[in-house]
């Protein structure tokens, strides 16, 4: 499997980049992108990473993600909590391979 590049969203726990294995994991502050906008964000995004991971379930709603060159994983989980995503990192895992740009998934609840 290639190795992706992945860029996490604020709302999640930053420490989850050390259970994503194989791929480059950053996090949208350590890219100086603290407080951007979910539409800047993914338009920064689009031109480094292959991923965006969000728990912001109201994201898909809110963004044209097809227009993004990039795909869009939703944590669907209990709260944004380490403990609470980890269980979903086998799924990510998962689907990591599948993914193409534009297109979002959702996993969790």
């Amino acid at each position: 499997m290639p190795r992706l590049k992945l860029l996490l969203d604020e709302c999640v726990d930053r420490r989850l980049a050390a259970h994503i294995p194989d791929h480059t994991v950053k996090t949208a502050p350590e890219m100086g992108w603290a407080g951007l906008s979910n539409g800047d964000l993914l338009q920064a995004a689009q031109s480094e990473f292959d991923v965006f991971l969000s728990s912001d379930r109201n994201l898909p709603h809110q963004q044209n993600l097809p227009r993004f060159n990039l795909a869009v994983v939703i944590l669907e989980a209990p709260t944004n909590r380490l403990g609470d995503i980890l269980p979903l990192i086998p799924d990510l895992l998962r689907i990591l391979p599948e993914l193409q740009p534009g297109e979002y998934k959702t996993i969790g609840s």
